[in-house]
């Protein structure tokens, strides 16, 4: 039964409102093509990927435009046909420009993406799945962009006994993955078979939140009666979808402080991803465009789209239309998505929604008035890794960055939001600790 659903889950957490009525039930849909689209060399965690075509020069819809350059790096391809017009900086959302192609599409042309040499997956070896990952340009389409294929590399002394494709999708507005995995169900399972193989993995296991029960009925219809997977129903609760968080509510396993999901014989893929590789490596193809859901109480024309990478915001926002009282845009959810100082940033691979809010969610002027803290400890009681937020806003303020890493274990934060979103004092603590992480690494780099 759908309703008697897996009852364990992580302790602490929060719930905020989901507001993801308006865009659940809207399938996807193709977006157009911007004038110019804007490829950042680098929309991975790694090397930034190395230019292979030059300024003027035609290509086609899914080309390979620049290589990876190192293991920890993938390759970009061209997200429609048209011609390079430059190759420079373009804008970021850190605020920094960065590598980049200009790129403008054939407005006539039909888009059309030619097929490549496919990875079999009868014949393919788990590497040639691994380097077929790494051409297609795949990485975490959840928003962390840590390149598939890297995780997938088992390295040497560790084993690995289940992959976890993280349908949970948490984030308040965000539908992308629910729609993945109605309308790309059979996607979904030709990638767990591309995972299951390249990592030996006993069984798969598709992890979704309660509130999205159609997708689990569909899932469960549809999975193949040769493949060990189950579709496991969580809780629904902020941040089920973190992988630490899916771990311990499916396997009762522990990641260890600074460990990785291997450490505990376990990999977890979100599943637009996996629908991507599913999609993408029967056909040699590489990643030129993504699902991305457009909503917040900013949009006018809220849904679920298949938008070309590149897309700056700003093209996307005018097709669609913002209010007039839009006050803020974040890059994904309003959670854990950066808000953009830049309408001009192009979408990533990384980007899984486009969240507009307007002064009702943010006050008047856009921000909203910051207190003391009180000593609440309600940031404490949301914390889902048990650190102490309130201490570590303090050491914060003060700059005291390596006593929070060495005592407060500042690293083990994955910037949830939960404790500011719980503050009353509307301390922006995550932000304290993003820019806390930030220093360290100056700090940690080679002179």
């Amino acid at each position: 039964m759908l309703d008697n659903f897996r009852r364990s889950t992580f302790r602490h957490g929060i719930h905020p409102e989901e507001h993801k009525d308006d865009t659940r039930d809207l399938a996807i849909r193709r977006f157009p093509f911007a004038p110019t689209l804007l490829v950042p060399l680098s929309q991975h965690l790694g090397k930034p990927a190395k230019v292979v075509v030059r300024e003027g020069q035609e290509v086609s819809r899914g080309q390979t435009i620049a290589e990876a350059d190192g293991f920890i790096s993938v390759a970009m391809h061209a997200p429609a046909s048209g011609v390079i017009r430059k190759i420079g900086r373009v804008p970021s959302i850190s605020g920094d420009l960065v590598p980049g192609v200009y790129l403008e599409p054939y407005p006539a042309s039909t888009q059309e993406v030619a097929d490549g040499e496919p990875c079999r997956l009868e014949t393919a070896t788990p590497d040639d799945i691994i380097s077929a990952i790494q051409r297609a340009g795949i990485v975490g389409l959840g928003g962390a962009a840590f390149p598939t294929h890297a995780k997938l590399k088992i390295p040497e002394g560790k084993s690995l006994d289940t992959v976890i494709i993280n349908g949970v999708e948490c984030e308040p507005y965000l539908t992308t993955d629910h729609r993945v995995m109605l309308e790309q169900t059979d996607d979904v399972f030709m990638g767990l078979r591309y995972l299951m193989k390249a990592t030996g993995a006993g069984r798969g296991i598709i992890a979704v939140e309660a509130n999205k029960l159609d997708a689990v009925e569909t899932l469960r219809k549809a999975c193949p009666a040769d493949l060990p997977i189950t579709v496991e129903v969580l809780q629904v609760k902020y941040p089920q979808g973190a992988e630490k968080m899916v771990i311990k509510a499916l396997l009762d396993r522990e990641i260890p402080s600074g460990g990785l999901p291997l450490d505990v014989h376990a990999i977890c893929v979100n599943v637009a991803t996996t629908a991507e590789i599913g999609r993408l490596l029967p056909h040699g193809q590489g990643i030129q465009e993504r699902v991305v859901t457009i909503g917040g109480p900013g949009i006018v024309k809220k849904g679920n789209y298949r938008i070309p990478i590149g897309t700056p915001v700003r093209f996307a926002l005018e097709q669609v239309g913002v209010t007039d009282d839009m006050t803020r845009v974040f890059l994904g959810g309003p959670m854990m998505g950066p808000a953009v100082s830049s309408l001009d940033v192009p979408l990533t691979k990384g980007t899984s929604g486009i969240t507009a809010v307007t002064r009702a969610e943010t006050g008047a002027h856009g921000e909203r008035r910051i207190y003391p803290c009180i000593r609440c400890a309600r940031c404490v009681d949301a914390c889902p890794m048990y650190l102490n937020p309130s201490q570590m806003g303090i050491l914060a303020k003060n700059e005291c960055y390596t006593e929070m890493a060495e005592e407060f274990h500042l690293m083990d934060c994955f910037e949830c939001g939960s404790c500011s979103f719980v503050c009353p004092s509307h301390i922006p603590l995550v932000q304290y600790f993003r820019l806390a992480k930030r220093m360290l690494r100056k700090t940690a780099r080679p002179a």
